[in-house]
This record gives structure tokens, C-alpha cells and sequence, in this order.
């Protein structure tokens, strides 16, 4: 058989959609629920994520913190917090002190799942339905095993409607190379 005559065969073909698992960042980093908030910065900080799954001892996402979230927490914790009370004002800054608040107490406590199998488009619709922009992909037993963020949806579908668009205009271009 020709080249071009399996090269339009396969492009007929029924193709299986595709799914979270194609898209998904495979395990990711996370954070525990019993983490001290000062661990969290830390971890976020080093691998400069604005947000991270919250897991507990399972496994199973049970919400995100993000860098809002900390500094919601910072600002509500400044607010109970007097100044000291000195006769000099120093110009040495003071030891900031390790927040020892557990994660679990001020991350967002809504997760967004979605199973591996989930088609892609389906997933799209779910984030815009709910408003975030990542699905912790979890398996049978709610473990997780991946992260699918918009920008991975949007890398998808940028390829995607690059591949129908480009071979159009390609033969757009050929008939007018030809006088068309």
C-alpha cells in the first residue's frame, strides 16, 4: 500500500480520545496536611510552585494550599499579633518565628477530581464549570497520581487545532503556489 494511501487511512481512523492520563504531570509533589505552614513555604519556595496538592496520611488529596492562602493566614495572624512594646525603635529586623500552624488548618479544603480516563475536552469543561485551574487526577482507591493543570489542556489544544489547521492551509497555499 502507498504511503499516501495509509497516511489517509490513519487520519479516518477512529482515534481514542484523549484522556487525563496522556495530559497529566505524573506524581506530584504535594504537601502533608499535618506539614507546619513554615514547611510549606518552604517546599513552595524551592520548587517555586504557587500551589500544591494537600494529601493526607493515604494518600488522598484533601485540598490545595496556594500562596493566597498563606498570605490570608499571614495577615489574619498579624491582625492577634501586638507589636512589642520598646522604648527604642531598632533598625535590626527580628527573627521571624517558624509558623507552626498545620497545613491542614489553612489550606483551601475543596478538591476537583478527575479519573485518569477522563477525556480531556471533559476535563476542560470541568475546570471552566468550577472555576480552577488544576484536577487532581486520582485512582480507584482516591490516591493520587496526577496534576492537570489549564496549561496542559491548553498545550493539548493548541497542538490539536494546530494539526487541523496546518494541513488546510498547506493546501490552501499549494493551490495558490499553482494558480488556483
Amino acid at each position: 500500500m502507498n504511503q499516501a494511501l495509509q497516511t489517509e487511512m490513519k487520519s479516518h481512523a477512529p482515534q481514542a480520545p484523549v484522556t487525563a492520563a496522556d495530559l497529566m504531570t505524573q506524581n506530584p509533589s504535594s504537601i502533608r496536611d499535618a506539614a507546619t505552614v513554615w514547611d510549606a513555604i518552604c517546599f513552595l519556595t524551592s520548587k517555586g510552585f504557587s500551589a500544591a496538592p494537600v494529601i493526607n496520611d493515604a494518600g488522598r488529596p484533601v485540598g490545595v494550599l496556594s500562596r493566597a492562602d498563606i498570605i490570608i493566614h499571614n495577615r489574619e495572624m498579624a491582625r492577634h499579633l501586638q507589636a512589642p512594646q520598646a522604648a527604642t525603635s531598632s533598625p535590626v529586623p527580628h527573627a521571624v518565628e517558624p509558623d507552626l500552624t498545620p497545613v491542614r488548618h489553612v489550606m483551601t479544603p475543596f478538591v476537583i477530581l478527575a479519573a485518569p480516563e477522563t477525556p480531556a475536552e471533559e476535563a476542560a469543561r470541568q475546570m471552566v464549570s468550577c472555576k480552577v485551574h488544576r484536577l487532581f487526577v486520582v485512582d480507584n482507591d482516591g490516591i493520587l497520581v496526577g496534576v492537570l493543570s489549564a496549561m496542559d489542556l491548553l498545550r493539548h489544544f493548541g497542538r490539536a487545532a494546530k494539526a487541523d489547521v496546518l494541513p488546510m492551509l498547506d493546501e490552501e497555499y499549494a493551490a495558490e503556489d499553482m494558480g488556483q
